[in-house]
């Protein structure tokens, strides 16, 4: 028969948002381990924060707001908050009841430079590092490297000669969007830079591609099961993937002896291979196809089964950098500056291992 449509709705319910989320949803598991990850943080959360005064927003409720911005691409946090208003799903993943007020956006501002002060971020993507370690869910021997540019939160229209006074600048014909013509006119980083990201970098993949004020994010990836051991963001320069990727292998591979690194064929230079074995690491790295030099690997290293092995497996990386750059919308950071665009990387990070542990690990 057919239903009626109740025009009246209860005042009263006993429905908690835990019952709402279905037994077998996936962010059940990613909610446990989240919870684990952060219930080691509580040390550093008591230092962020007095002991006095009117208590503000759970760090932990935030870092994991963070989280479902990632997983359900999310692009502001403004939206987010407005969405948690009436999501039963993100109220259950930050233990929210149904009552609840919802937080305002500007809690995420504020409470951004505690964050960057303490590493939080990269302290919560090393929690969950461990805990992947502690699974045997990470290989200890091999591991994989690459870059790619995230784009600044800059337009070009901001990149202006360094020496250059606000006073001789002619009066914009839009204050919201003036015309700027740059046709003609030489720029670099070394003269130029810009007003709105000064530490952004103007930059371009290739010859074919067009120049973007840019920041270089670095992998640092296990090839076992393609979790991602760190995301660093460097300048976007030249020599900033393999500056960043000898970097990493000293952060996290310094006692990681006889280890393998696959990377693609911009990483086949002399320095860098060299640099690798002086690490005690050998370099599995594609050899370059351009005949205007040699590749710096011969036979002795090529000829092993597992040199295909890690060729074949590197390719993971990419599916890091297509999730981090569609799903969880890091395509373009959302931040001015270096410090604020790597905190969002290592939450990007945090939020890919989280998903694939999931996915992983036992019931």
């Amino acid at each position: 028969m057919r239903g009626t449509d109740k025009q009246q709705v209860s005042m009263l319910s006993l429905v908690t948002p835990d019952k709402r989320v279905p037994a077998g949803h996936p962010l059940r598991k990613v909610k446990v381990l989240a919870d684990q990850a952060l219930a080691a943080l509580s040390p550093t959360f008591d230092e962020m924060y007095s002991r006095k005064g009117r208590p503000s927003i759970p760090p932990e409720r935030l870092l994991k707001a963070t989280l479902l911005m990632a997983f359900h691409s999310i692009r502001s946090e403004r939206l987010f908050c407005e969405q948690l208003d009436y999501n039963l799903l993100f109220r259950w993943f930050l233990d929210m009841d149904m009552v609840e007020e919802s937080f305002d956006h500007s809690t995420f501002s504020q409470n951004r430079q505690r964050l960057l002060d303490h590493d939080v971020a990269a302290k919560f993507l090393g929690e969950v590092v461990r805990a992947a370690k502690e699974a045997k869910l990470m290989s200890d021997d091999h591991f994989t490297v690459d870059g790619t540019l995230i784009e600044a939160w800059a337009s070009l229209k901001s990149f202006r000669p360094k020496d250059e006074k606000p006073s001789d600048r002619p009066p914009p014909d839009d204050p919201g969007n003036p015309t700027v013509n740059f046709h003609g006119e030489k720029r670099s980083n070394e003269t130029h830079e810009s007003t709105t990201d000064p530490e952004s970098k103007l930059y371009r993949k290739s010859k074919a591609h067009e120049a973007k004020l840019s920041y270089c994010g670095n992998v640092l990836m296990e090839n076992r099961n393609g979790l991602i051991v760190d995301l660093r963001i460097e300048p976007a320069t030249g020599y900033a993937e393999r500056e960043g990727a000898l970097a990493l292998l000293d952060e996290h591979l310094a006692e990681a002896s006889g280890a393998t690194l696959g990377a693609d064929a911009a990483y086949d230079t002399a320095g860098f291979v060299a640099a690798c074995r002086q690490r005690s690491i050998t370099p599995h790295v594609a050899q370059t196809r351009d005949q205007r030099r040699r590749s710096a690997l011969d036979g002795r290293t090529t000829r092993h089964p597992g040199y295909a092995v890690s060729q074949r497996l590197r390719k993971r990386v990419e599916e890091i950098f297509g999730w981090a750059k569609t799903v969880a919308c890091f395509r373009k950071t959302r931040f001015r500056g270096r410090a604020r665009t790597q905190l969002a990387a290592h939450l990007v990070a945090t939020a890919y291992n989280l998903l694939r542990m999931a996915k992983m690990m036992p019931a």
